[in-house]
């Protein structure tokens, strides 16, 4: 394999990371000069400057003029991570969290608010440009405009391309296996509706994305909330016990990367996951929709990669990394798929022809993977800026996750605070975030917040993480 400049310098940097990180190179201490970097290594001074600026865009050195470069932070020097949430006292419950949520999410389109509350990508950092221009290109391809319904299942081109997606997920799916849908919730609403009735039973993780809370409560459905591990997801000796204890029909689970813990399901757990769910023939509706913004060296895998008797139901979007206002969403769902297919003829006959063309086609010139490398390092970057300043501003004790792909981080205080009334005062100060009051049907998570890093760093951020930090410590 030829050694490219690219691969050089990352080489260079992973090596002076492991070193940090091993307290072989300790904090404050001065680094090697770019030119002296550039002999050692027998590298360019282009690359041995590009090694550095990763470091430092990582938030590991900093850059102090006239002096050289330092190193600034060591992963030991990290929050400590959140425990498993104990099991629930009262199982199942009834879904009360929308008054909050709409508290909450009342002020989303002010733009005078700093928003650490949503678990988007600012448009700025979207491919708003190629888009417009797949846009232009499905107008002119699709017959009349894209003016007419298309095929109940969805837009052939674009149901191709997502099954070529599947090739990173170790299985082959075929256009077949997709049905597309507007976005990611509905295609979870159109599988909940597929697999369930009103007063059953389903599982979520907790803490739970409130959007699943609230689409259940919608659904008439009860909820069974899983203790979850902030690093290797629900538990499932716990899951499987409780599957026949509390006659759950289906189970709501997002495998990698979780909102809000950030934690992803070892392949080993997905696939034991997919056996339960196949031993007590229920549905597994896989939310995949972070799984492509990972920060490791490759994708994790799904557990649809698994399901040989169709009992998954993967759901996934373009909405977090690519368009959220295009709308594009699909479903694997398996054996389900007549089911599926019915409640979307029911719901809404057939999805948005122009965008999901112009998705197709975005997809099928290849400009997804591109724009998806830079979106990850951009992604990875900020999750560890916004972590250190956690650290550094936050009281000692807050505990914090330390996800490797989505968009989110979970931070839990001290018990006798409450992240609902700190949020309040936040506002004041014209900066949001998300009480963890919100991810769970109990009244639990109280002084827990979740805090999105989807915008990028900027003295702005760093303020507001600031701002946070101070009137926490009032509330000590």
């Amino acid at each position: 394999m030829i050694k490219t400049a690219d691969h050089l310098y990352l080489q260079v940097a992973d090596r002076i990371e492991q070193m940090i990180e091993k307290d072989v190179m300790k904090m404050g201490e001065k680094l090697p000069s770019v030119r002296m970097l550039s002999k050692q290594q027998g590298i360019s001074l282009t690359t041995a400057f590009q090694a550095y600026y990763h470091l430092e865009g990582k938030g590991l050195i900093e850059s102090r003029p006239k002096s050289g470069y330092y190193i600034c932070r060591n992963a030991r020097r990290m929050a400590p991570m959140p425990g498993t949430c104990a099991p629930v006292r009262k199982p199942v419950s009834d879904v009360t969290v929308s008054d909050m949520v709409m508290e909450v999410f009342s002020h989303i389109s002010n733009d005078n608010i700093l928003k650490f509350s949503v678990a988007t990508l600012p448009v700025s950092v979207l491919p708003s440009a190629k888009m417009a221009k797949a846009v232009v290109h499905a107008l002119r391809e699709q017959e009349a405009g894209g003016m007419g319904y298309e095929p109940l299942q969805g837009n052939e081109l674009l149901r191709n391309q997502i099954a070529r997606l599947s090739l990173g997920w170790g299985e082959v799916f075929t256009a077949d296996d997709v049905v597309t849908t507007h976005g990611c919730m509905d295609a979870l609403t159109l599988c909940l509706t597929a697999t369930t009735q009103p007063g059953d039973t389903i599982a979520l993780e907790s803490p739970s994305y409130y959007g699943a809370l609230q689409l259940a409560e919608g659904l008439g459905l009860k909820v069974l909330e899983i203790p979850t591990n902030p690093i290797t997801g629900v538990d499932l000796d716990y899951l499987d016990k409780a599957i026949p204890r509390h006659k759950i029909k289906a189970c709501l689970f997002v495998t990698n990367f979780n909102n809000p813990l950030g934690c992803c399901m070892p392949d080993q757990h997905k696939q034991e996951l997919v056996k339960i769910v196949e031993k007590y023939d229920i549905a597994l509706i896989e939310d995949d929709i972070y799984g492509d913004l990972y920060f490791g060296k490759q994708r994790p895998l799904t557990c649809k990669t698994f399901d040989k008797q169709g009992n998954v139901l993967l759901c996934n979007s373009l909405s977090k990394s690519v368009a959220p206002g295009y709308r594009v969403g699909w479903t694997m769902p398996g054996k389900y798929k007549d089911k599926v297919l019915r409640m979307k003829h029911h719901h809404a006959i057939s999805c948005t022809s122009l965008t999901h063309a112009a998705a197709g086609h975005f997809l099928e010139i290849g400009r997804y993977d591109f724009h998806l490398r830079n979106l990850r390092k951009m992604l990875h970057t900020q999750s560890l800026r916004y972590a250190q300043a956690i650290c550094e501003y936050f009281p000692e004790s807050a505990r914090v996750t330390r996800p490797q792909g989505g968009c989110v981080l979970w931070v839990e205080l001290d018990d006798h605070i409450n992240t609902f009334e700190l949020f309040q005062q936040t506002l004041k100060h014209k900066i949001s975030f998300c009480p963890g009051r919100l991810f769970s049907l109990q009244n639990r998570y109280n002084n827990c917040m979740r805090i999105s890093y989807g915008n990028p760093w900027s003295k702005q951020v760093e303020e507001g993480l600031k701002t946070i930090g101070k009137l926490i410590h009032k509330l000590q």
